[in-house]
Order: structure tokens, then sequence, then C-alpha cells
């Protein structure tokens, strides 16, 4: 339906009039139009109240505008304002975030806000998410680069503001738990330089701590801001010590917290992060001296059985008795060892005897001597009448002596 039309009368007759519930609605349905919904307006605060019930009530304008200039009314009730981290004052520029609605029983429209910031916050928001995604593409919040914090640390470096209460609490944190010196790196932490200066604090710290600690309290957003930025960031992962960083409160995040090695909540806690206890410790002595003790204690029993053990072993009168058994045992093993080898000889004496006997009987001198001879023709013994013609030379060997002879007749009748 075009609301812009004019009805058709009826002939003769005008047209009949809106009744107010029915204007309301034409004009609160003209307002539903999407580019006055989810929007966001930058204007400068009038009018402010806070009413009672939480609601806050005001009015944006044209900053530095004429008497002219637009105004339009706002609202924002108590469950949005509940969340606003800071307190809207006349004359503020803030960016509003909200939707125009109509307000039917004054018949005015208004801008509901859901949202109120400081003018720049958001344009600082977009500014933190685009150096958080180029500070991540280069590494610097990986959890591959997080360092372990050493366990018994000579020096702490403290990069803060000097006139704070935060170099009081680390400093009472540390003197009571295990009381190390503290190197204070003093720097402004907040303001549109700071960053320069927290960087440059770091920095200084180079070679005289093992461990450093950036800290400030709690603030907004554009307080802690310093620390999200990529030079405060970049010193942080190029600090040659592991870095802890106790920034805001425990709800605030920044990008020093996601570049450091570990992250407290409070700079208290981040002084009890990087020393130990020693009344803890004193305990855990405690124990492991009696542990020790214990170890020891029976050590020196098990020995002490050990001892009592080959002392029982090793006692004069047994061990001269075994001795004795040993030395029986040693001289009867010797006496059937030596009647072993008599028999043993004898049986061989008499073996070489008969041996030798039955040598002496095959002998060649010994078939000589009973009257047999050999002859060798050349050199060689002569086995057969066969091989020996007349006029051959033969030597013949008798049991005592040879001689030469020469063949005068061979008889071949095979008797001897």
């Amino acid at each position: 339906m075009d609301w812009f039309s004019t009805p058709e009368e009826p002939s003769g007759n005008r047209a009949a009039p809106f009744r107010v519930s029915e204007l309301s609605a034409i004009i609160g349905e003209l307002l539903d139009d999407p580019r006055l919904q989810d929007i966001r307006v930058r204007g400068e605060i009038t009018n402010y109240k806070h009413h009672s019930r939480g609601h806050r009530y005001f009015s944006l304008s044209e900053k530095g505008g004429s008497s002219t200039a637009a105004v339009i009314k706002c609202v924002m009730w108590r469950s949005d304002a509940d969340c606003l981290t800071f307190t809207p004052m006349e004359g503020m520029e803030v960016v509003v975030s909200g939707s125009v609605t109509v307000y039917a029983p004054h018949g005015a429209y208004q801008l509901q806000a859901r949202k109120i910031e400081k003018a720049g916050l958001g344009e600082k928001f977009l500014l933190v998410e685009q150096w958080k995604k180029e500070l991540s593409a280069l590494g610097l919040f990986s959890a591959d680069r997080k360092r372990e914090l050493p366990a018994f640390p000579a020096r702490i470096g403290v990069v803060t503001s000097e006139t704070g209460a935060v170099i009081h609490d680390i400093t009472n944190v540390v003197e009571r738990r295990f009381p190390v010196k503290i190197v204070i790196s003093p720097t402004a932490v907040q303001g549109d330089e700071a960053y320069q200066e927290i960087a440059a604090a770091i920095r200084r710290l180079d070679g005289l701590v093992d461990v450093v600690i950036v800290a400030r309290g709690g603030g907004s957003f554009e307080d802690l801001f310093p620390f999200n930025h990529p030079d405060v960031v970049k010193a942080i992962a190029a600090c040659p010590v592991p870095v802890v960083s106790a920034i805001g409160h425990e709800v605030d995040v920044t990008l020093a917290d996601l570049a450091a090695d570990l992250r407290a909540p409070t700079p208290s806690a981040a002084a009890e992060l990087v020393v130990p206890d020693r009344n803890l410790l004193s305990i855990r002595l405690k124990e492991l001296r009696l542990q020790m003790d214990s170890a020891l204690l029976g050590r020196v029993t098990w020995a002490k059985e050990e001892i009592c053990g080959l002392y029982n072993r090793l006692r004069p009168q047994r061990f001269l008795r075994r001795l004795d058994e040993r030395r029986t045992a040693t001289a009867d093993l010797a006496d059937r060892l030596d009647r072993a080898v008599h028999t043993c000889l004898e049986r061989n004496r008499l073996q070489l005897a008969g041996m030798k006997e039955a040598l002496a009987g095959r002998s060649p001198r010994a078939v000589l001597a009973r009257g047999y001879c050999l002859a060798e023709k050349d050199g060689r013994i002569v086995r057969r009448n066969a091989n020996i013609r007349i006029k051959d030379r033969l030597n013949i060997r008798f049991y005592d002596g040879s001689s030469e002879v020469t063949v005068e007749r061979v008889d071949h009748d095979g008797n001897i």
C-alpha cells in the first residue's frame, strides 16, 4: 500500500480522517526502513539525563553546529546502559549505535541507543583488528614461540609507570615470596605517544634481567590503546627473555597480551608467576630431606646386613675349617692323580716294550742275522731272479757288511 497516495473520496464526500493510532502506526511502519535500523550516528551529547531507573535520555546534535543545527532525541534503556564503560557528559562527541523508533505517547521519533562509544573509538577498534591480522600473519602471536619462565630469576624487569600503584604491588609480592632484584624501566602508560616510550622501556632491559613484566592498572579501551600498537608488540616479541603481561583488568585483552609469553590477570598475579614461593620451597625441601633421610637409613641398614653376612662367611674359624677341607681334598686329589700317573706310565712302558720287541723281530737286520742277505742292482733291491742277467754286478748286503759280485750263471728253476 502506498501511504502517500490520497484515498479516493466517495462521491460528494471528503476523505475519512485518520485516528491518531493509525497515523502513529503508519509512521512506525515507515521508520522500519532498513536504512534507519542498526545504524551508527556521530554527534555531540546535549540535554543528558540519567534517570533514577537507570535509563539515559539525551540528544545528539552536530558538533560545533549553529543553533539551527539538526538534533535528534535519543534514549538508552537500562539493560544497555549498564554495559557502558564510561559516563557520557554534556558536550562529549560520541558515536551512537541503534535504530530509529517512534514513541507513540509523545508522537515523536527518537534514536534508541544500544551502544555509545567515544568519537574515534570505533575507528580505533577497526585499527586494532587490522593490526591484529597483520601481526598474526608475522607469527608474533604463535604458541610455538612462547617461552617458559625461568624457575629462579635473579633479576626481574618491570615496565610500567614509576608513579602508579603497580610497581608497589609487584614489589610487595616479590619481597614476600622470593626477594630478588627488581629493575624498573619507567614509561608513560597512557597517551598518544605512550607506545613509543613503552617499546623503548622494554628494549632498555635487554641483557639486564632474566624476565620482564609489562604492566599497568585498569582503564578504558582508549586508555589501554598504546599496548595494542605494533611497536609495543614487536618489542615484546624481540625481547631476549620471557615477557609476562599484566595490562588492565582480566577482561581486557590487548595485542601486547597476545604477544607476551604469559598473560597475568593483574600485576600482583604477574609477580606471583615470575618468582617462586619460598614458603612452599621450604616445605618441599623438608619433604626432600625426609625422603633423603629415609633413603639413607634404608641404605645403611642394607649395608649393615651385607657386612654381617660377609663377616659370617669370612669368620676366621669358619674360613680355616673350609681351608682345611680344601687342603684335604687337594691332597687326596694329588694322591689319586699320582697313582693314576704311575699306573698309566707302567702300562705305557709295558706296551712300548712289547712294541719294541715286535719291531725288532720284524727288523731287516734281524732277518739278515738269521742268514739271509739282500741283493741290490743299480741301487734297487732285486726281488726276482728274472731281473738278473749274466755279468750283472750286484751288491750283496749281509748282516755285518756287503760285497760286490758278478753274475756268472742264472738259474730259473724256481727251487730254493
